[in-house]
């Protein structure tokens, strides 16, 4: 019943809001409004996404300034699809999942770099330390997308990406400050110097918090987090067929955490340190008057992880990527154009625990993929291609992916299908810790999906449904080790195996509308059905239903409000289903006003009716949060 009451007045207080609105006549376009955005995480290279059968999310510059959210997984919540699982306040383990797939099978990207993390039990990335920051945009990519991006994309690939070097001068900056002493400077500058064009930024968070383990149940200290980080993006042009690309990205996090002691979960003194590096060098070489575009690059990913509770470091680990690749794209006609890749990777970690024994592994994986992109009709778009993988423990694996779209009016219609394999490598801890398995196979999937996008009323109205399926097989799973033969080996406290079998399928659905110029509503609905084929058993931490609607409100003499409304179903805490956890609804607003031409005020209230959630068991997460703040541009 609270939902409906929510959701009533809530929709009352902004239906209300037009009736102050000037109605603005627009042209009527010859395509539909999306067709000219340009995307490069479907294909690593830029595409319009009128030209792929994928199901692709863009999340744009002025959607992050409206959404005001601190980190990128607030961002998350909202795209169809993704659901996201954090232990506590910002900066704490944050988890992504797409079409119910694990964490550990979404690809992350910062500006085209994998930031998978090596020295973790299942090699995914944590998103905790993930602010937006200087971030300028991010896109989804749905489905398993391993001939593109290699291993672990079974559920899909998140990419974000930072300010892009600007032609002339450019300097934004923004400042806030809130809920329980928490306070957030971002800066960045942009602009060409001759044959150089730049972008570098940087910016500092930190909070006082909450506390991890969960108020309610007895947590009673706050928690708090704090965040440097920095960007920076040049491209130097050599000549009109010659440039050179370097980017760079660094996060150094710090937060207060709770855990277990003698008498259970509960407060603790304990600090985790997070510090990331990525680097990215690349040169591009254009032949063929541009039709033969060649990218040779190394990009470089460094993980470092350090636990202290009070003096006594508890937990170490450092995880490292090289990577070396080259990718051309050939347009051999106005229909057709080819793609192929190669990549060397070379991943390390190392680790300890209270001072004890270090240990080290190191894995490599060799790779190749070629893609074919034929057009031979207005409007439709066919693409094709295969991967081989060969990685120095398990050995082969060959994957294969193809998509189509087609819109017979311009793109007022669109239909969309794919079709894509993943795979994902077991992790250097789950092949060489004192708990590995040499011995393990690569996880692996196929999923398909299939939908429609229609436009209607000079594109002011859009509404789109997607079916999509995935199985996967392989899982790697820990178990325990009774009997000390076979796998179990020297292995007393138990190791891992290939031992289960899931699906995943469902429907998004989205809604837009756009009454008039000054009036946007937005809504998606996405059933999740997850689960073990081998018990039947729901995956865990899986909700099943998620609803997403905002409003937003330009109103004429300035001021920009709007709201969004997130529910999210129920759903269990373990893989045994003994254990659920209470679905919710969140409430937020948000306000923004222009002072000048150069300097806006901002300001929001997260979680409006204080609702009391969890999204992992005895975690806990913020209540009724207000911020204000002023953004900057020149």
């Amino acid at each position: 019943m609270r939902f409906q009451t929510i959701l009533l007045s809530t929709t009352a207080l902004l239906i209300a809001q037009p009736a102050l609105a000037q109605t603005e006549d627009v042209g009527v376009g010859s395509s539909a409004s999306d067709s000219n955005i340009i995307i490069v995480t479907a294909s690593r290279s830029a595409q319009s996404i009128s030209q792929t059968g994928q199901s692709v999310s863009v999340i744009d510059l002025d959607q992050i300034e409206r959404a005001q959210s601190v980190t990128v997984a607030d961002l998350l919540r909202n795209v169809p699809g993704v659901t996201f699982n954090r232990n506590g306040g910002v900066g704490t383990s944050t988890s992504v999942n797409i079409r119910g797939a694990g964490s550990d099978q979404t690809v992350a990207l910062i500006d085209g770099v994998k930031l998978n993390d090596p020295s973790s039990p299942g090699s995914g990335f944590n998103f905790g330390n993930l602010l937006t920051g200087n971030i300028a945009r991010i896109e989804v990519l749905r489905g398993s997308q391993s001939v593109i991006w290699g291993s672990q994309a079974i559920g899909g690939v998140v990419n974000t990406i930072t300010r892009a070097p600007t032609e002339d001068l450019a300097i934004n900056a923004r400042a806030e400050y809130g809920y329980r002493d928490t306070s957030q400077v971002v800066g960045n500058v942009s602009g060409r110097f001759g044959p150089v064009a730049a972008s570098v930024g940087a910016g500092y968070f930190r909070t006082d918090g909450f506390s991890t383990f969960n108020e309610e149940r007895g947590g009673a200290e706050r928690d708090g987090y704090r965040n440097f980080g920095a960007n920076g993006k040049f491209e130097i042009t050599l000549s009109e067929a010659i440039s050179i690309d370097l980017r760079g990205y660094y996060s150094d996090g710090e937060t207060d955490i709770d855990g277990f002691t003698a008498i259970g979960f509960t407060d603790t003194p304990e600090t985790a340190e997070t510090k990331e590096f990525v680097g990215y060098a690349g040169v591009n070489i254009d032949l063929l008057d541009g039709r033969f575009r060649n990218r040779f690059a190394f990009a470089y990913t460094n993980t470092k992880r350090d636990n202290f509770n009070l003096a006594t470091q508890t937990f170490d680990a450092l995880g490292r990527n090289e990577r070396f690749e080259y990718q051309g794209i050939f347009d051999a006609s106005e229909w057709l154009q080819a793609t192929i890749g190669a990549e060397t990777e070379d991943s390390r970690f190392r680790s300890s625990s209270f001072g004890g024994p270090v240990g080290r592994a190191s894995a490599s994986i060799d790779s190749f993929y070629g893609q074919l992109r034929i057009m031979p009709l207005d409007g439709l778009t066919a693409t094709a291609g295969i991967r081989y993988d060969d990685h120095s423990t398990f050995g082969g694996e060959t994957n294969f992916a193809g998509d189509i779209v087609y819109s017979p009016n311009n793109g007022w219609t669109t239909f969309r299908a794919s079709y894509g394999e993943g795979f994902k490598v077991p992790s250097l801890f789950q092949l060489f810790s004192d708990f590995g398995n040499d011995t393990l196979q690569p996880e692996t999937s196929k999923s398909w999906d299939a939908g429609i996008t229609q436009q209607l009323i000079d594109g002011r109205l859009e509404f789109s449904a997607t079916l999509y399926q995935r199985d996967s097989d392989n899982l790697i799973n820990f178990i325990g080790c009774p009997v000390q033969t076979g796998i179990c080996t020297n292995r007393p406290f138990g190791t891992y195996d290939n031992v289960a079998r899931a699906r995943a399928q469902g429907v998004e659905l989205g809604l837009m509308m756009r009454p008039t110029d000054s009036l946007t509503f937005a809504a998606n609905y996405t059933l999740v059905d997850a689960e073990n084929r081998d018990n039947d058993l729901v995956l865990a931490r899986r909700p099943r239903n998620s609803v997403n609607a905002s409003v937003d409100y330009d109103w004429a003499f300035g001021l920009k409000t709007g709201a969004t409304i997130s529910h999210v179903s129920s759903s269990f805490d373990n893989a045994s289903n003994s254990r659920s956890i209470e679905g919710y609804v969140l409430v937020d607003l948000r306000a923004a006003m222009p002072i000048t031409d150069n300097i806006e005020l901002y300001g929001r209230v997260e979680n409006l009716f204080d609702e009391e959630y969890e999204t992992i068991f005895r975690f806990g997460t913020p209540g009724r949060s207000a911020f204000a703040g002023v953004r900057l541009s020149y």
